[in-house]
C-alpha cells in the first residue's frame, strides 16, 4: 500500500494559506484528493473542480473528513481559483508549484511542447488515516474515473 508522502506544500483553506507537512495534516482523517493538470484550464475549471464542490456534502456525507484539489500551481494561482467559485470553500488546495507531490507519487507529466512545463496527470485518491485505499489515474485526455460522480459511487 502507497501512503500520502512526508512534504511540506502550501495548503489553501478558506483563503488562507499556509505550508504543511500532508502527512501530518490527514493524519486520522479519510480524505479525497483530487489533481489536475492546472488551475484555470478548461476541463479542470469547467468540470472536475466544479464537479467537487457540487458533491463535497454528499462525499461528505460518506464519511470523507476533507476535500483536496491539487494543482502544479503556485498558491498564490491556487487560492485565487478557488476563491473565482461560489462555495469554492468546499474545496481545499494543495499548491504543488515544484510539482514534488505529483514526481514523488509517480504523476507528473511534461507540457512543455503546450508551454505548461511539468504538471500532474488528473487523478483522485481515497486515503483514510494516510494510507491511500483506492487510486484513480486517468489517460491522457480523459476525464471519467477522476470525477467527483466516480468517487461518489464508489464510497
Amino acid at each position: 500500500m502507497i501512503n500520502i508522502p512526508k512534504i511540506e506544500l502550501p495548503i489553501v483553506i478558506k483563503g488562507t494559506t499556509s505550508t504543511e507537512n500532508l502527512f501530518e495534516v490527514m493524519k486520522g482523517k479519510n480524505v479525497v484528493i483530487f489533481g489536475v493538470p492546472g488551475a484555470y484550464t478548461p476541463t479542470c475549471s469547467e468540470r472536475h473542480l466544479p464537479g467537487f464542490i457540487k458533491l463535497s456534502d454528499q462525499i461528505k456525507s460518506k464519511g470523507v473528513d476533507d476535500i483536496y484539489c491539487l494543482s502544479v500551481n503556485d498558491a498564490y494561482v491556487m487560492k485565487s481559483w478557488l476563491q473565482t467559485y461560489v462555495n469554492g470553500d468546499k474545496i481545499k488546495g494543495i499548491a504543488d508549484g515544484n510539482a514534488e507531490f505529483s514526481i514523488k507519487m509517480d504523476l507528473s507529466i511534461n507540457y512543455s511542447k503546450s508551454f505548461m512545463g511539468v504538471r500532474s496527470k488528473r487523478f483522485a485518491l481515497i486515503a483514510q488515516n494516510n494510507l491511500i485505499k483506492k487510486f484513480y489515474v486517468e489517460e491522457k485526455k480523459e476525464f471519467s474515473i477522476s470525477s467527483a460522480e466516480h468517487i461518489l459511487t464508489i464510497l
